[in-house]
């Protein structure tokens, strides 16, 4: 089986088995999920929806947060870890939407990623769930996944993600990250992967050695 063979298999699977494929961080605005998003680093998404209410409350939109300090910003979001850092990239992105992109967070990769503390993961998914374009958020559930199933032997993001493009139906590539990640954390854990009711288990490379050893 070829990995365009073995793509377009665990594209099918993983629909049948996760149909409503969905971010977990929950937003209202195109900067809400940008924010949410840089909060998640090393942090779990249910605890930056817990933090996120607020926050959004006190600075609802981006001149708010532009108008505001590192200092201002990091009570709400202390408990995500690693806030002191957060908070100055959160006010700095919001300052350059302001001064750069009228308020409006951009659209493209190119202008995303001249934002403070946005990588390419980001900029994937700001591109794929806010303005419906073809992406590709490699996160640690994808590298893992993908891996077992054969469809790369890479470890660098940026060559998973293009690797990943060259294999995935365009429009179907940002929903199966989403459900790439649905399934690496209730089925594919990385501690105890549990190949015997993976829905991909017949054509996954890994899963297929695991059951017959």
């Amino acid at each position: 089986m070829t990995k365009k063979e073995i793509a377009l298999r665990a594209v099918e699977a993983l629909k049948a088995e996760y149909p409503d494929a969905k971010c977990s961080l929950d937003y209202l605005t195109p900067l809400q999920l940008l924010i949410a998003t840089r909060l998640s680093a090393q942090c779990t998404d249910a605890r930056v929806n817990m933090v996120t209410p607020a926050l959004f409350e006190r600075f609802p939109d981006a001149q708010s947060f532009a108008a505001a300090t590192a200092e201002e910003v990091a009570p709400y979001i202390q408990s995500c870890g690693l806030y002191k850092t957060k908070s100055r990239d959160i006010v700095a992105m919001a300052q350059m939407i302001v001064e750069e992109f009228g308020g409006e967070v951009p659209d493209n990769m190119d202008d995303l990623t001249k934002l403070p503390g946005v990588g390419r993961k980001t900029a994937n998914l700001i591109c794929g769930d806010v303005y419906g374009k073809p992406a590709v958020v490699v996160d640690t559930h994808c590298i893992r996944i993908t891996t077992k199933l054969g469809l790369h032997k890479e470890t660098d993001q940026r060559k998973i993600e293009n690797a990943l493009r060259k294999l995935l139906p365009p429009e179907e590539s940002n929903d199966f990250c989403h459900r790439i990640v649905l399934h690496g954390r209730a089925v594919c854990t990385a501690r105890n992967p549990q190949c015997a009711r993976c829905c991909m288990n017949s054509f996954c490379r890994t899963g297929v050695k695991e059951l017959k050893a």
